[in-house]
């Protein structure tokens, strides 16, 4: 059996050091290290250069160098993308080919000749054909998307390439959710599952957010190297899958995302949680980027040129979109952002500047007014009982003998926390032990991640 597992790690450019001092310490440290000292695992790694700057900036100099130890084994591999995480389909083509090529130089810039990304990682997987075709023309072999980017079910034995040549990979979404919502947590419940998947000579393609393992789910890295003790199982980068897998068969995935619920497949809408044509917050926040980047086109300043490649990120219009995700505190991040872009234009028509100051004005305060009004938990619990839905429809219920495992493994998380006086870290293992002991136990989604 073969598990090619792909993990986003990324942090927005407004991230507070304190927060991403605890992701390192939970998540990406026991990831880089944990592979260092289990050198049969492996994985395919998409790391915006965004964050590969900020950690050398505050000090985590030693992710970068662990990272550096793996590609050198080439224990993993690590996919071109876009360096801010800007939300691509919506960008204008040369904005696209500007952030893919600022990561790209920053990228070999720190990881030099081992960095050889043969893969494309969308943000978001947001993918659409025109992205597609940018893609293959700068260069790149594959991407990676969800598989409710093509309509038929994905045959794992087979290489999907379109027309022009760009190969797709799919990622399974029910396992990658059971994986990411613990339902999976330990080796041997995950090689039950891969059995059950892999039947015929299958490959089995996972992708969720890195922070999953050891930040949202205490212990659940510990998954990423105990599966090399599984005889059955044999882990492999997403560029390795054609060693094995030969047959090729034509594909044109459609626009998709992998924030795409059942209900949004149905309505074909699947970039709605990033840009909703019934949200006004998202309109706003639309022309305010458009108009950002206007002013930066005529402006031409490396100052200016850089506000704007920061400004671009996906986040604000995500937490804007209360599906179920809402902070106004990040809204208003992103569109001040924009806004001090604009005003750093000294070329822009003051007409133009005080638009822009409108927009964001008009953006924090219908943000007030859906709280105040209450629209934001409508919309969320709407969400929200979706997202109940699915995981009750998860077939994968956890067997006494696993939940014992996987509680066991809590336990030694719990008292590493307390060793350390991590009494915030302890007290959500404590929560978390609590909800698998529970006769009533149902799994608990994410309320972060975007999958």
């Amino acid at each position: 059996m073969y598990w090619v597992n792909f993990i986003h790690i990324y942090q927005p450019p407004i991230q507070k050091k304190t927060i991403l001092e605890r992701v390192v310490k939970e998540s990406y440290r026991k990831i880089t290290e944990g592979l260092i000292t289990h050198p049969n695992a492996k994985l395919t790694l998409n790391i915006n250069a965004g964050l590969t700057e900020m950690l050398i900036k505050n000090g985590f100099d030693e992710i970068i160098r662990n990272l550096q130890v793996l590609l050198e084994r080439k224990q993993i591999e690590i996919t071109a993308t876009a360096k801010f995480h800007p939300f691509l389909p919506k960008l204008p083509e040369n904005e696209v080919v500007r952030q893919i090529k600022l990561n790209e130089e920053t990228h070999k810039k720190f990881f030099g000749s081992n960095y050889q990304p043969r893969g494309f990682f969308p943000p978001e997987m947001a993918y659409s054909p025109n992205l597609g075709r940018i893609i293959k023309e700068l260069g790149y072999e594959w991407i990676i998307l969800d598989e409710t980017a093509i309509d038929q079910p994905v045959d794992y034995t087979k290489i999907y390439q379109n027309d022009f040549g760009l190969k797709f990979f799919f990622r399974e979404r029910s396992l990658s959710f059971q994986i990411l919502s613990a339902q999976i947590f330990t080796a041997k419940s995950l090689v039950k599952d891969l059995s059950k998947r892999t039947v015929g000579g299958q490959f089995l393609l996972t992708a969720m957010d890195g922070e999953t393992f050891g930040h949202h789910r205490p212990g659940l890295e510990h998954l990423l190297w105990d599966i090399c003790k599984e005889p059955e199982v044999k882990t492999i980068t997403v560029s390795e899958i054609e060693n094995y897998f030969t047959d090729k068969i034509l594909a044109n995935p459609k626009n998709s995302s992998w924030a795409f619920t059942r209900h949004e497949l149905i309505k074909n809408s699947p970039f709605v949680r990033w840009d909703d044509k019934e949200n006004p917050i998202h309109q706003k926040q639309w022309k305010l980027v458009n108009l950002a980047i206007s002013a930066v086109e005529m402006d031409q300043r490396a100052e200016t040129r850089e506000l704007l490649d920061e400004s671009l990120y996906s986040d604000q219009f995500w937490w804007a979109s209360a599906r179920p995700w809402w902070s106004l505190e990040m809204i208003e991040h992103g569109a001040h952002k924009l806004l001090k872009t604009i005003e750093s234009c000294i070329l822009m028509d003051n007409k133009i500047k005080r638009k822009a100051k409108r927009l964001y004005f008009e953006i924090i305060t219908t943000g007030f007014e859906w709280q105040r009004t209450g629209k934001v938990d409508e919309l969320a619990r709407k969400e929200d009982e979706e997202i109940q839905e699915r995981l009750n429809g998860e077939k994968n219920a956890l067997s006494p003998a696993e939940k014992k495992e996987m509680v066991n493994t809590l336990k030694k998380q719990l008292q590493i926390s307390i060793k350390n006086q991590e009494f915030l870290r302890a007290e959500e293992i404590k929560n978390r032990i609590k909800e698998l002991t529970d006769s009533a136990f149902n799994p608990s989604f994410i309320p972060k991640v975007n999958q």
